[in-house]
């Protein structure tokens, strides 16, 4: 009894299996593209789909609702596209440019697609990754941390030549007065 259970346990999954891989399934990857995420510079948003079905999805929308309008100001790209089908073993991708308005914590969460797995079958979600939790360092903190402080150099240089000059120039006379006693004697 216990393997005919199993037989036919088997057998349902198989069919399930063999049912949704005719069909088109995709994978959303979502990725933040910048090292340093600073508020007023560009921010770089790239996602990629990956169609890993047998049959082509059609209808694809990919729908970017993470970056409101108070916060983000959209430099370039959609945050909504569409593409007509997408077939099947292959990927597309798009990207977004932002600027950052404000700095402190952001949550980069999930994108939104939606495409039907079949031409006449429902309309399915799918979400992307989710980046998660990062920080928009203020424009004033990255210049502080990242800028080649040419001035404060210039003014180290400045303030080292006194303690370099002064040894110098006691040596020189030294050696100078040296210098003409041995060729006086000779």
């Amino acid at each position: 009894m216990l393997l005919l259970a199993l037989v036919l346990g088997a057998l349902v999954g198989s069919s399930h299996c063999a049912d949704s891989e005719s069909s088109a399934r995709l994978i959303v990857a979502k990725n933040v593209l910048n090292q340093f995420v600073v508020e007023n510079k560009d921010l770089t948003i790239h996602y990629t789909i990956y169609n890993v079905g047998s049959s082509p999805a059609s209808a694809v929308t990919l729908t970017e609702d993470s970056f409101p309008e108070s916060a983000f100001q959209v430099v370039h790209g959609l945050s909504s596209i569409k593409w007509k089908s997408i077939a099947p073993g292959t990927n597309v991708s798009h990207s977004i440019i932002l600027h950052p308005l404000k700095s402190g914590n952001f949550n980069f969460t999930a994108a939104k697609v939606t495409y039907k797995a079949s031409e006449d079958g429902p309309v399915q979600v799918a979400y992307s990754t989710a980046p998660g939790e990062g920080g928009i360092m203020s424009n004033k903190d990255y210049q502080r941390k990242h800028s080649p402080h040419l001035v404060d150099w210039g003014l180290f240089s400045l303030m080292c030549i006194p303690t370099l000059l002064l040894p110098l120039m006691i040596w020189y006379r030294s050696h100078s007065k040296y210098e003409n006693f041995k060729v006086k004697k000779n």
